[in-house]
């Protein structure tokens, strides 16, 4: 027979020589269980798979959040820059942007028909879904408009 380690005291009697024996098997298969799993390598790669795809996620989300914010804050400053570009422009030149404005809808209107009766059935498709796209953001591309004709005020009045 061995000697059983110092840390553990000896068994007094044969039902406790069981449990000590029990005890032993239920740490060893613990152990056996920890190190298999350390050596599956399928698995762990699958976890730390799961973990990343889980961290891009929430990553993404919060990417996405910070930038629907930056693209509001953008937006309202572009509105404030084309409101106080509109309030700052004399009304002579209004007027006459006001009248510009209707003469490029009258030729977009004739352009339009034009376009109905020449254009191609596709071509007519994707152009019509790139304006419903332009209808659908015109505060934005109007706030755009309002900046680049305030930027090229200034730099006419530099100049």
């Amino acid at each position: 027979m061995t000697q059983p380690p110092h840390d553990e005291p000896t068994a007094s009697s044969p039902e406790e020589l069981r449990e000590q024996v029990e005890q032993t098997r239920a740490e060893l298969g613990e152990t056996v269980e920890a190190l298999a799993a350390k050596t599956d390598v399928k698995t762990r790669a699958q976890e730390k798979a799961v973990e990343v795809k889980e961290q891009a996620v929430a990553k993404a989300g919060e990417l996405k959040e910070q930038t629907t914010v930056k693209a509001g804050e953008l937006k309202a400053k572009a509105a404030a820059l084309a409101h106080q570009t509109q309030d700052k422009l004399p009304d002579p030149v209004k007027d006459k942007a006001t009248r510009a404005a209707e003469q490029a809808r009258v030729k977009a209107a004739q352009a339009g028909r034009l376009w109905e009766d020449k254009a191609p059935e596709p071509v007519r498709q994707k152009t019509a879904r790139g304006a419903q796209l332009a209808r659908d953001n015109r505060n934005l591309l109007l706030a755009a408009a309002g900046v680049a004709v305030a930027v090229w005020l200034t730099c006419r009045r530099k100049g």
